[in-house]
């Protein structure tokens, strides 16, 4: 009989690469992935659309309750509004709960019967799987994030055939410090590295440098 999943916590703020390390160990590993994040983003991305106020704790419940897989695929998941329409949801204990379920499941029974599973979020290794076999706690200099972001967001841009990204780096930045600020600062599952997290700092890595930290040390968990 095939034991317990295994299971890899992979938390952080934004834009400090978490998602880059966990795509690549869970194709490392051999083990499924989620971007809890997108769970949250699509909720706010359902409100955003029907024209509806983010900060409406039942409209934001009901968006989480019709949440389903092909929500997580929209292009616009990516946009600034979405990622500050979900960081507003995400504080709202009630579509956490909604989505917890989903998290859980995931882990425990991965798709495809793989033999485990790697979730990136911000509280995965606090709330959603405190058991996980390893856990990481990705960050990187509020600068440093920014401008990341900020690069990202003129790439897109570019992509689209637009002449540039839509906003200064300045305001990426002060974007950052307040969706930090309200991450770190709710009252349900504030952004918190696990007291048993290894804490990868990647403001002076580059994405084969974090990776390498951050597969050895999974490594040894696993």
């Amino acid at each position: 009989m095939a034991g317990p999943a295994v299971v890899v916590a992979v938390d952080g703020p934004v834009a400090a690469g978490k998602g880059t390390l966990a795509r690549r160990l869970a194709g490392h590993f051999g083990l499924a992935y989620l971007d809890t994040g997108t769970l949250y983003r699509a909720v706010g991305l359902k409100l955003l659309i029907q024209g509806a106020d983010p900060e409406d704790p039942a409209l934001a419940l009901a968006a989480a309750r019709a949440i389903g897989a092909g929500d997580l695929s929209a292009p616009a998941l990516r946009d600034e509004a979405t990622g500050m329409a979900a960081s507003k949801i995400a504080a709202m204990p009630q579509v956490r709960a909604a989505l917890l379920d989903y998290q859980r499941r995931f882990a425990a029974a991965p798709p495809a019967g793989g033999r485990g599973a790697v979730l990136d979020g911000r509280d995965i290794g606090t709330i959603v799987c405190p058991h996980a076999q390893a856990k990481l706690f990705v960050t990187a200099r509020p600068e440093v994030r920014a401008h990341r972001r900020y690069r990202e967001l003129v790439a897109r841009s570019r992509a689209a055939g637009t002449a540039g990204a839509q906003v200064s780096e300045a305001e990426v930045l002060a974007d950052l410090l307040l969706r930090d600020a309200g991450d770190r600062e709710r009252i349900v599952a504030p952004l918190t590295p696990a007291a048993d997290a290894y804490l990868l700092d990647t403001s002076d890595l580059d994405i084969e440098g974090a990776f390498a930290a951050a597969r050895a040390f999974v490594e040894s968990k696993l």
